[in-house]
């Protein structure tokens, strides 16, 4: 690590660790005024949601999805975020967007509806895939909220560092060889992001209606929040986007084919659980397929290597076409305390992690390192602020204090490299925040949830209601740029002809269009 921090401390490198790469994914779920899960179709005025490059939807049509495009500024990537929420405020009349991870009230499945993306092939694949999703998992998974953030180092980076390297495989090769030493030294140390930005310590009792094997305590005496005392973001355990039926796929992150190979072979092979399930019997499409995966996105993970696609091409076939092209961390609440979810503050803490989970040494992973990385980042979901908190380290165990007390003390001439860089320190002062964190968890996000539920004696549901209502007044109030407004309305009137000219172009039935795209994991 130390060597190659002084490679990167030479003048050239310089503008190129300057040059970071992201790109930012916010999921908000539309509400009423009342905070209940709107049951209004994706606005019209919002453009369509097949085809617009910043506006769409995941799972419902009430769950929007913010997309901002590549940037090397963190600021402007924030500012650009920003532009979004208050551009979709303009159109959204009385309703407001979700200020957390964990939803609103919900009135069971029946009452989220599928996201519907147009008559194309392409579309009926979406809104298909998402129907199976429901079958198999339940709608009321898919109403958790999350961000995405995507990060990747420029193309002339990797040509210096693989020079310096002397060039020991073709160039490609090295940037996935790399990437994946970076995922796999991610999950080594997800577990500190999940304690220190976890947000999402308690649930709307409406959540869980009709379950009772939740192992949640209720935090009220009406019982309208359920908690766990010391969790951090329940979002990303048993309650979250975690599946029994994929605890058995092992995916190896030691080389690209294993990678591929795993997911192809969930996509391909049929599942038994899945089988009663519709998928194309006379027509009836419930879910895409009777396997594990219906299709890479189904693969519930906290990073994920990836590449640009080409229209109408499987991931799985993009990463063997041409390697991995940056990575996408999956794990981050949305902070209900900042307008947009995130602040510049956590990007270059993340910036920092994922540069030093990039240039430190990571040796391969096997099944049993890999059972350990899910024991703790169980423990820290659960129980993450639990005094004396241990987890698995070097063969036994030590507290998550001094687990993270060493990683972020490693961190520290990462942050000094990227301040050097920047010109400013603070990447530095990110690092020391997040160590303020660990000294005193009454500094992290989820223990703020609970408190402040506790001193204005509210349920979550009202605690995250007051945020919605303070964000949707801040960016209903927020000046958008002219230029940036007009920008939009072309995006929308576009995006719109886009989906038209998409349907418009459609030649094959759909059953046909399936089999073309399933035949291209044949090939891998």
């Amino acid at each position: 690590m130390q060597a190659q921090l002084q490679t990167l401390t030479s003048p050239g490198y310089r503008q190129l660790i300057n040059t970071i790469q992201r790109g930012i994914e916010k999921e908000s779920l539309r509400i009423t005024p009342e905070g209940r899960l709107a049951q209004t179709p994706h606005p019209a005025s919002l453009g369509s949601a097949l085809t617009h490059p910043s506006i769409t939807t995941d799972y419902s049509e009430a769950l929007l999805e913010f997309i901002t495009p590549v940037d090397t500024s963190i600021e402007h990537s924030l500012d650009t975020l920003a532009d979004v929420h208050s551009f979709v405020y303009a159109q959204l009349e009385d309703e407001l967007l979700w200020a957390a991870s964990m939803p609103c009230v919900v009135n069971g499945d029946d009452s989220i509806p599928v996201a519907e993306y147009g008559n194309s092939n392409v579309a009926r694949m979406k809104t298909v895939y998402r129907y199976g999703l429901g079958h198999r998992y339940g709608r009321l998974m898919q109403t958790i909220a999350g961000i995405h953030y995507n990060f990747s180092m420029p193309a002339e980076y990797w040509q210096r560092a693989w020079d310096d390297a002397g060039k020991p495989e073709p160039l490609q090769d090295y940037i996935s060889n790399r990437y994946l030493g970076l995922i796999r030294n991610f999950h080594r140390h997800s577990w500190l992001l999940i304690y220190l930005f976890g947000a999402s310590p308690a649930v709307c009792a409406s959540f869980l209606r009709g379950r009772d094997q939740h192992g949640l305590q209720p935090f009220d005496e009406q019982g309208k929040t359920l908690h766990m005392p010391h969790a951090t973001a329940l979002r990303m355990g048993d309650l979250g986007y975690n599946s029994s039926a994929q605890r058995g796929l092992k995916v190896c992150y030691n080389s690209l084919d294993n990678y591929i190979s795993a997911l192809r072979d969930a996509i391909m092979d049929p599942h038994p659980d899945y089988q009663g399930i519709a998928s194309g019997r006379d027509g009836n499409y419930q879910q895409l397929n009777d396997s594990l995966l219906q299709i890479e996105n189904e693969f519930y993970s906290t990073i994920r290597p990836k590449r640009v696609t080409r229209p109408g091409e499987a991931p799985l076939k993009a990463l063997h076409r041409a390697g991995i092209e940056y990575i996408e961390v999956r794990c981050l609440d949305i902070n209900p305390f900042t307008p947009v979810g995130l602040d510049a503050q956590q990007i270059h803490f993340l910036d920092t992690f994922l540069l030093y989970c990039l240039l430190e040494e990571s040796p391969p992973c096997d099944s049993d390192e890999q059972s350990r990385q899910a024991a703790n980042l169980n423990a820290v979901v659960n129980r993450g602020r639990e005094p004396g908190l241990e987890l698995f380290a070097n063969g036994g165990s030590r507290p998550l204090s001094a687990l993270a007390d060493d990683l972020l003390s490693g961190m520290s001439g990462v942050a000094e490299l990227l301040d050097n860089c920047h010109d400013n320190t603070l990447y530095s002062a990110a690092l020391e925040e997040q160590c303020s964190r660990v000294a005193d968890p009454e500094r992290t996000p989820s223990a703020r949830v609970l408190r402040e539920m506790r001193e204005r004696d509210v349920p979550f549901f009202r605690l995250a209601m007051g945020y919605s209502e303070r964000w949707a007044q801040y960016f209903r109030e927020r000046p958008l740029p002219p230029e940036v407004a007009q920008r939009f309305a072309a995006e929308t009137a576009s995006s719109l002809a886009a989906q038209q000219a998409v349907e418009a172009a459609d030649e094959l039935g759909f059953e046909d269009y399936l089999a073309q795209f399933y035949a291209q994991y044949q090939k891998l």
